[in-house]
């Protein structure tokens, strides 16, 4: 059953309602008039500036914000496909910062599609299609050679499902990219990093390029945190990633070439017969 606690424009109020995945949340922002914050059963998920989309404020998305810029020149329009959708927070960075890109997002959450269409409506203008199924399933019906850029940012719960970690996963991502295509996904884990280095691996089976942005904590496994991986068939502009990580106001890493497969540590790629999903984070990382 749906709650609502809004109390009307003036002065937003949280809005809370059952979805598939949870008990969802969405939480104005005290400091943006139309800002607003998606928790699932108490775990931010994402978060949205409707007078802004360009505002970034998680970490992770903002690595992958730097990856978006990059994919391509500026205003440039690409075709993008998300999966997981969250508030949409990445399409709607991709629609104001390049308007007449493309975009896909399949999210399997048909009442969170729905809350956050009603709540957080997109701009009418961007051309964005939304599509309630699991990523896995949705991504097989993306043509060929479709995308420029596949963002990868699935949770159920706190963990990313098995069926998205293996190398038959990223080798269908692969096939719908262009030949100078990108992939990013956002990866969660903590010491001892065994599920970071076998994606890194996993990857690798895949993609000839690599490189991994995280804060230096996390890379060193003091902690539990995000990683922002990206994949290509072409060489990634590297030094620019590493630059743009280094300045954006959460001082982060880039791992890539020889560091990075060091990094993996002899880590075996992952394949759908032994995939297992993303460790669950520990219940001091929200609180």
């Amino acid at each position: 059953m749906a709650k609502n606690k809004r109390q009307g424009r003036s002065a937003p109020e949280t809005v809370v309602e059952q979805v598939d995945g949870g008990v969802a949340e969405l939480r104005p922002d005290r400091d943006r008039p139309r800002g607003w914050t998606l928790l699932i059963d108490g775990a931010p998920q994402s978060q949205v500036d409707l007078d802004d989309p360009t505002y970034l404020a998680f970490e992770y998305q903002r690595r992958i914000g730097h990856v978006i810029d990059l994919a391509a020149p500026p205003k440039q329009p690409l075709h993008v496909v998300h999966l997981g959708g969250g508030a949409f927070t990445l399409a709607r960075y991709v629609a104001a910062t390049r308007p007449r890109a493309t975009q896909q997002i399949i999210e399997i959450d048909g009442p969170l599609v729905q809350l956050v269409r009603r709540e957080l409506p997109l701009d009418p203008q961007a051309r964005i299609r939304v599509r309630s199924t699991d990523a896995r399933a949705g991504l097989a019906k993306i043509p060929d050679g479709w995308a420029d850029l596949v963002v990868a940012d699935v949770f159920s719960g706190t963990r990313t499902p098995a069926h998205l970690t293996s190398t038959e996963f990223l080798a269908e991502v692969r096939r719908t990219l262009k030949p100078g295509g990108w992939y990013t996904a956002n990866l969660a884990d903590g010491p001892p990093l065994a599920y970071l280095r076998g994606q890194i691996a996993t990857a690798a089976e895949v993609f000839p390029e690599l490189a991994l942005a995280a804060e230096p904590t996390v890379l060193r496994g003091k902690r539990f945190g995000n990683a922002v991986l990206v994949a290509a068939g072409t060489p990634l502009p590297v030094a620019e990633l590493t630059r743009r990580v280094a300045g954006d106001g959460y001082a982060g890493r880039v791992e890539s070439g020889r560091g990075l497969l060091d990094f993996a540590g002899g880590a075996r790629p992952v394949t759908d017969a032994g995939a297992q999903a993303s460790p669950a984070p520990p219940r001091a990382v929200f609180g």
